[in-house]
């Protein structure tokens, strides 16, 4: 009876959670394309013969044929079924597919660094704690010894400790080469599959083009494959040391075609909901908590029912076809990385008239209204507020088409946190030219607006008004009200986590508010990348705070031995028990 309530109520809240997207014009369920359906006539409502079958060759060709035989014979998942033990289950689902999500498929196909044979570490205490286990690749060492005493630009251990491999004293302004080099070893791959929404590279497809990136060309690459050495094979004229957005998207796009990961990618796939899934607990898994930490799975007893555990995780999504259909999947999986970035939510002012049409949030949009000749002949200036790089990157945007800018932001000139103090004036001009304007062009220097350009720093943005209007307040208690012609909100990005519950912020830092960059990571073990609020759900990048590329490769090192560990922990149950689930 207990166990007929938990599974009444199991069910139901699902089928709450995707009513609006599974439910046919009569409220009737609808199929949707899973691990365990038959993909016969159902999917059809969705998409034609040659889409669903594309969405399962894809699969078959990844998982082989014993997956298509397990695939045929499974039922159509409907919306009361209660996923029992006996289900096709990924070890691993990746979700984004940028460089955090390439660079840990990468990791988990079975490529391993190890030490060069003839490298020496310019970090003398470093390099003899590598030389004691020389034989043994960096996957299968410990990184908590390896990377204690190490100093870096990241909050994360394991990511300094990566870095300092692949880029010895970077930040010293040093160019060593990475001490070391990467064997496949194929007996160590751990099947997944990484969903994103656009091809490979995620965010970098859609920045903005003419602008040069504020790390160098070489700290964006991964694992394996030089930035120079493949822009070199494709003749394209590297310039400087710092390179365009789209460059960077071109070689992570054919980064994973080089490395031949293409089967892990799928690209086109959107995620709707990530989930847990419950069972009981039986002597099986009493057994199995004795070898593996199963913290956090158990669920307390109610009204003396027996206890649940977690489960495996359920992701729901769909894939967008070439025609514009969506065809729903629904997947198993052991272990949840997330790797989707932090661009998906511009961060928003929350003021009295952000909602206008002429209020934008991106440089994309000043772009494509710079486009269309809303800028052209004598205008109002445009109101630009922030004080990071993208800030700085529309500024520069509105320079050269001689628009002219009014440039609101919180902080004073001189606050050492601006990110221009940190940047050196030879490899980074463009932006001194920015700091220096608002600097010098403040509209305190002078009582007239500059024609060009003019700062008001200090103040913050009270509402927006219908005629194209700002109501400005400084710091000291005085109101402005300025005339504009568009006004570019950029303070920073939010990733977009609706698909976890409460959108992801029961595993912050802070559970009380939503998961960002800078204020409220992921709260993750430091090295393992696994969240310390759930188990086998993971996260690495900018998610737990690492906004650089050269430091989310960390990321990747740690999940991938911890993973590795389990599945050679798992594999030894397997074996003593004599079988087991799971993709072969």
């Amino acid at each position: 009876m207990g166990a007929g309530r938990r599974r009444s109520r199991s069910s139901s809240s699902r089928s709450a959670a995707f009513a609006g997207s599974r439910r046919g014009p009569a409220g009737s369920p609808m199929p949707v394309w899973c691990c365990r359906c038959a993909l016969a006539a159902h999917v059809r409502n969705y998409s034609g013969a040659e889409t669903e079958g594309q969405l399962l060759s894809s699969f078959v060709q990844y998982f082989g044929d014993s997956f298509e035989r397990k695939v045929k014979r499974m039922p159509l998942l409907e919306e009361s079924t209660l996923p029992g033990d006996q289900l096709l289950t990924l070890p691993v689902v990746i979700i984004g597919n940028g460089p955090s999500g390439i660079c840990l498929s990468y990791m988990l196909s079975g490529y391993r660094p190890y030490l060069s044979p003839e490298a020496i570490h310019p970090n003398p205490i470093l390099h003899n704690k590598l030389e004691e286990a020389r034989h043994l690749s960096i996957v299968d060492q410990d990184l908590e010894y390896l990377s204690e005493g190490l100093e870096g630009r990241s909050s994360n251990p394991v990511a300094v400790l990566f870095d300092t491999l692949l880029h010895p004293e970077a930040d010293f302004g040093y160019d060593y080469p990475p001490v070391l080099h990467w064997k496949l070893e194929q007996h160590h791959y751990i099947p997944h599959i990484v969903l994103g929404k656009g091809p490979p590279g995620g965010a970098w497809h859609t920045m903005e083009g003419s602008m040069l990136t504020i790390s160098f060309g070489d700290w964006m690459e991964l694992p394996g494959l030089k930035f120079k050495d493949w822009a070199a094979s494709k003749r394209r004229n590297i310039k400087s040391d710092r390179v365009m957005p789209e460059e960077i998207a071109c070689y992570y796009k054919q980064y994973i075609k080089v490395m031949g990961l293409q089967k892990n990618f799928r690209d086109n796939t959107y995620i709707t909901s990530v989930s847990r899934l419950y069972r009981e607990k039986d002597e099986d898994e009493c057994q199995l908590s004795e070898n593996i930490s199963t913290r956090h799975l158990q669920v307390e007893a109610e009204d003396g029912q027996e206890p649940l555990i977690k489960k495996n995780w359920e992701v729901r999504g769909y894939h967008r076809a070439t025609d514009g259909s969506h065809v729903p999947f629904c997947l198993f999986a052991e272990n949840v990385a997330l790797a989707t970035g932090t661009f998906d939510c511009p961060g928003r002012l929350l003021v009295e008239g952000e909602d206008f049409p002429f209020v934008l949030h991106s440089m994309s949009d000043f772009g494509a209204a710079i486009s269309k000749g809303k800028f052209r002949g004598k205008v109002d200036p445009v109101l630009i507020v922030g004080a990071g790089l993208t800030a700085a990157d529309a500024i520069l945007c509105a320079y050269n088409n001689n628009i002219p800018v009014m440039h609101v932001f919180r902080r004073r000139v001189t606050d050492s946190g601006l990110i221009f103090k940190q940047l050196p004036k030879k490899l980074y001009p463009e932006y001194h030219k920015v700091y220096h304007m608002m600097c010098t062009q403040s509209h305190t220097a002078d009582s007239n607006i500059h024609s060009a350009y003019t700062s008001f720093p200090e103040h913050h943005v009270l509402s927006f008004k219908p005629d194209m209007k700002c109501v400005l307040q400084s710091a000291s208690g005085l109101k402005k009200i300025l005339k504009f012609s568009i006004a570019l909100v950029l303070i920073g990005s939010h990733p977009n986590l609706f698909f976890l519950k409460d959108q992801g912020q029961c595993i912050g830092h802070n559970s009380n508010q939503p998961i960002t960059c800078k204020g409220n990571p992921i709260e993750i073990d430091p090295y393992t990348y696994e969240c310390t609020k759930e188990m086998n759900l993971f996260a690495l990048g900018p998610l737990v705070g690492d906004n650089f590329v050269r430091f989310l490769k960390g990321g990747a090192l740690g999940i991938t031995r911890c993973l590795a560990i389990r599945q050679k922990k798992k594999h030894q149950l397997i074996v003593e028990g004599g079988g087991g689930d799971g993709v072969p």
